[in-house]
């Protein structure tokens, strides 16, 4: 009996002490990157508990604008102190003459920390070169002034450049099994997201030193520096962004209150975005569900009278602008009495100046008989419609687009809408079904400003190692398609700039600019309501000096009452502002690339 319990006491051992073993080896061998149902990697949560770091650069990518400056970060000098001086006998008070701060706020910092930290965060003491110079030359243990990369507060360009964030199901189904280091951030909407193969970290920068249980230093005090193996990362995304300009506008949509809308500018020889202001703006505690993350210039809009542009273009290629012709501008679309506008009987030309809805809403009909795509291929032929952001073919990756949020936007739904002459007419006026993009807008006034040569938005210029050479540029392109005639152009152009000078025309406000504008309003009915008042969108597109153009520029504000919210003011702001920055007359001045 003894030995049979025994024999059964050592069984029971022996089965524990091969659980243990099983355990230890799951644990050292098996499943050191995948442990539990957690998914945890034990072989980093042990180098992590054994070591403390100060990491001074992610490794993620930047942005940059046209002349080489950040978009997305900003470098700042600092002082790092590791928590390890608690337990040493250091010149403190050297240190804290050099920066200029006293001995005490230095060591209560160092007595509270418990990780190496850059002194005076978040907001931190900012060092200059030579006291950086200063402090690396005592060669204290623990005491490091570096150059640390911080995201920046506001970002210009926010909605265009895009946010970022850790999502580790994104990052898998991106990327399968490639292998990243834990907590790496990905892009998750804008430039950030469309480049973020490119952008994907391959390693950060940190200052790194080993301790034990106690966090003392493991093997002396000696800090190791550890940065990416490849010199060449990170890269930059050179955008066409100008930062002056950006902020310019920036300041400007915010100075008239522009709640939901914003402005985008663009440069007519580069085809190139060299502004864009989309608001609201991006709440930094929600970034990733708050509305401000969507940028409103690729988004859909109702366009109103700024459609009768492409209305107009069609009308003069099928020879429905006699000027002898005239529309009774005292009625509306329906042919009812206007009780808001007398304009009386009025030509092609002096209904567009004035935007007559009646004019508009007979042209498009007549179109349509004729054909009833033909609205739809004179919006594509002037890139308001079909997508308007660079697309092609960069390495492996086909059809790579830079505008990966735009919307392509629309005329019409369904055959049913192209055929009903109802339809047609308030399709013809940009109500209804009509959607458009302010990007698309801008670059439809571009494309007239040009004499007919439609070309895809550069959002991006070229993509550059960190040493500053090309992986590659983003050449100029042609939209696909059919475009209209230089005559054509030439026609419409007098169309546009005859809003501005004609006494009862809707941009005649803009007469006294510096620069001569050309361009068309627009306010278009919602549909949707607020406090029963129906609540619209207001546009002004144009572009700018009208004999040498050089600028496109669309504002809009969207869902504001009837009575507020205009936006020729702004439109006219910018354009002082752009011709002062041009002649060196504003507080930042033009810049060379």
């Amino acid at each position: 009996m003894h030995k049979k319990r025994m024999t059964a006491w050592i069984s029971i051992c022996l089965a524990v002490f091969g659980l243990l073993i099983f355990r230890l080896a799951q644990l050292q061998l098996i499943d050191t990157e995948s442990f539990s149902k957690h998914h945890i990697n034990l072989i980093e949560a042990s180098v992590k508990q054994r070591s403390q770091e100060m990491v001074v650069d992610n490794g993620r990518g930047n942005f940059v604008d046209r002349n080489g400056e950040s978009l997305s970060y900003e470098l700042a000098s600092v002082l790092v102190l590791f928590p390890f001086l608690k337990k040493m006998d250091w010149e403190a008070d050297r240190v804290a003459e050099v920066i200029g701060v006293s001995e005490y706020a230095l060591k209560t910092e160092v007595e509270e920390s418990d990780e190496p930290f850059a002194f005076g965060d978040p907001d931190p003491v900012i060092l200059t070169r030579k006291q950086m110079e200063i402090i690396n030359e005592m060669g204290i243990p623990g005491v490091f002034a570096v150059e640390r990369k911080y995201p920046m507060e506001k970002v210009p360009a926010a909605q265009l450049v895009g946010i970022i964030g850790e999502n580790e199901a994104a990052l898998k189904a991106r990327y399968g099994k490639k292998e990243f280091m834990p907590r790496t951030l990905i892009g998750l909407s804008g430039l950030e997201k469309g480049f973020d193969e490119f952008l994907v970290a391959e390693g950060n920068s940190k200052l790194v030193y080993h301790v034990d249980g106690e966090g003392a230093p493991l093997f002396g005090i000696n800090v190791k520096y550890s940065e990416p193996a490849n010199p060449f990362y990170p890269i930059n995304v050179q955008t066409s962004i100008d930062k002056d300009l950006q902020i310019i506008l920036e300041e400007k949509v915010d100075q008239y209150k522009i709640k939901k809308g914003g402005a985008v500018l663009l440069d007519i020889e580069t085809n190139s975005i060299l502004a864009m202001v989309s608001r609201p703006v991006i709440n930094p505690s929600k970034p990733y569900t708050d509305e401000g993350v969507e940028n409103m210039m690729v988004k859909q809009h109702i366009p109103g009278s700024v459609f009768k542009t492409v209305v107009a273009t069609a009308a003069i290629d099928n020879g429905l602008d006699d000027p002898s012709r005239t529309f009774d501008c005292s009625k509306t679309i329906n042919g009812e009495t206007d009780t808001k506008y007398q304009h009386g009987n009025l030509s092609f030309q002096d209904s567009f100046a004035v935007s007559c809805n009646r004019t508009f809403g007979e042209l498009a009909q007549e179109l349509q008989k004729q054909d009833d795509h033909i609205l739809e291929r004179y919006a594509e032929m002037l890139s308001i419609t079909g997508g308007t952001g660079w697309t092609g073919n960069i390495f492996h990756l086909e059809g790579f687009k830079q505008l990966q949020d735009e919307e392509t936007g629309r005329v019409f739904l369904s055959n049913e809408a192209r055929k009903d002459m109802n339809f047609a007419a308030l399709s013809g006026i940009g109500q209804h079904e009509v959607r458009v993009s302010p990007l698309a807008v801008a670059n439809m006034m571009a494309t007239i400003a040009r004499g007919g040569g439609k070309e895809m938005v550069r959002a991006v210029l070229s993509i550059q190692y960190q040493n500053g050479t090309k992986m590659t540029e983003f050449p100029k392109k042609e939209l696909p398609g059919e475009q209209i005639s230089p005559y054509t152009a030439m026609k419409v152009q007098k169309l546009l700039r005859e809003v501005i000078v004609n006494e009862e025309g809707t941009g005649r406000w803009f007469q006294d600019l510096p620069y001569k504008v050309a361009g068309k309003s627009g306010t278009a009915e919602t549909g949707r309501y607020e406090n029963t008042k129906q609540l619209h969108n207001k546009w002004f597109a144009g572009y700018f000096p009208f004999e040498n153009p050089k600028y496109a520029l669309v504002t809009v504000n969207l869902d504001v009452f009837a009575d507020e919210g205009g936006v020729n003011p702004l439109f006219a702001d910018i354009v002082k502002e752009v011709y002062q920055f041009d002649h060196g007359t504003s507080a930042e001045g033009p810049k060379t690339e």
